[in-house]
């Protein structure tokens, strides 16, 4: 918060003047009206020609007041934030120098217990407005719309080194272990995140379905509950060709912020879609008279300036605690023998992840957004880490 600006004070219809102290970003500005409270009146008598020292006296008591407006303080917001684990992941992304993010949610109730943003997103809220491509990580609403056709995750699918659509060639990551090229069951093309597998599905996934699968997690759909400014995802629901069989391995125009990301994987951890919540009295004030939604700041680097489709307004068929099962299952395999083998000593309840990586830009070799979604039980909270300009993601604790 600062003083108040010369277009603040003119968009806030006199509810703030020149020196007053406003919210200048985030939920700050989002709920000044509530926060700041109202300014008293008070209208009294006074004799002429007082004394500097009598008018003093007269402050402290003793004058006849004509009129008066009690002023009233304002209410403070709560928060759904957990102090601690907010300030473990400011700590750990202030040593990180691209634009990046964490968020961590409960998945049995939705609280969102950190948002933060690193210092490389210089004052853009990556964590919840961001809109970046998400890679591998959208493999996860990939296959939920596969098992919806009739797939599990002993199916066998066919993973080629490389692919040709309409005369795109798409290829796995570097790296990619020949022992699982060729005919493979879907839990090992997602442990190990083959792209080409997923493009091969293509043709019995439609963008339609897609899209239905990732509201079904949540994703590309109104948060009324959250109570603060977001973006959470947005999916095509119609596309052909190269830009299809881009959406199925997370880029074309597939889009999701982190707090997207961990909403689509507390959605897997409850075995029902999650509801992000991060204000809890989003109505304990007037957050009409002057306060507005705070506009980002100019996206971080590799951010979607464009407008994403609007939002819709509920999600699709909820995913079943079945289906969840199922992608938890191929989940907790890339724990155990794919990319996140790191999260196998975590203690208690066993870990599931994915990570993916989405090329961004015109360099080359091209820079790429990095990405990490993890669940731990039902209750605590799965984090979705996105790092921008960056290798694949290391390890992050939640």
């Amino acid at each position: 918060m600062g003083e108040a600006s010369a277009e603040q004070i003119e968009k806030s219809g006199g509810a703030l003047q020149a020196g007053d102290t406003t919210g200048t970003g985030g939920l700050q500005q989002q709920y000044d009206a509530q926060l700041r409270g109202t300014s008293g009146t008070q209208v009294y008598a006074e004799k002429a020609g007082l004394t500097a020292e009598e008018r003093r006296a007269l402050l402290n008591g003793g004058r006849r007041v004509l009129f008066q407006v009690d002023m009233k303080a304002g209410t403070p917001l709560k928060t759904t934030l957990d102090p601690k684990l907010q300030q473990l992941a400011e700590d750990i992304l202030g040593k990180v120098d691209p634009a990046s993010a964490i968020v961590a949610l409960r998945p049995s109730s939705g609280a969102v217990l950190a948002a933060a943003s690193g210092p490389g997103s210089n004052g853009y809220d990556t964590a919840l407005l961001g809109q970046y491509a998400p890679g591998s990580i959208f493999k996860i609403v990939d296959s939920l719309a596969m098992i919806r056709n009739g797939m599990s995750p002993d199916s066998t699918v066919d993973c080629p080194a490389t692919l040709t659509v309409d005369g795109r060639t798409f290829k796995n990551a570097e790296g990619y272990p020949a022992a699982s090229l060729g005919s493979v069951t879907l839990r090992d093309a997602f442990a190990h995140s083959c792209n080409t597998a997923f493009i091969n599905a293509r043709g019995k996934v439609s963008q339609a379905q897609l899209e239905s699968a990732a509201t079904s997690l949540g994703v590309a759909v109104e948060a009324p509950a959250l109570g603060a400014g977001a973006f959470l995802g947005s999916v095509p629901g119609e596309a052909s060709g190269t830009e299809h069989a881009a959406s199925m391995i997370g880029q074309g125009k597939v889009l999701m912020s982190p707090l997207a990301a961990a909403t689509m994987a507390g959605s897997v951890a409850k075995g029902s879609p999650v509801s992000a919540q991060l204000v809890l009295n989003p109505d304990a004030g007037d957050t009409a008279a002057g306060a507005e939604t705070a506009a980002p700041a100019t996206p971080s680097e590799g951010a979607s300036a464009s407008s994403a489709p609007a939002p819709a307004k509920s999600s699709g068929t909820p995913v079943t605690a079945a289906e969840a099962a199922a992608l938890k299952d191929m989940m907790r395999a890339v724990v155990t023998s794919g990319h996140t083998g790191f999260l196998a000593s975590v203690p208690g309840a066993p870990v599931a992840a994915k990570t993916g990586t989405a090329e961004f830009g015109k360099d080359n070799p091209p820079k790429t957004h990095a990405w990490i979604v993890a669940v731990h039980g039902t209750s605590r909270s799965p984090c979705s880490s996105r790092k921008a300009g960056s290798a694949p993601p290391s390890p992050v604790r939640c």
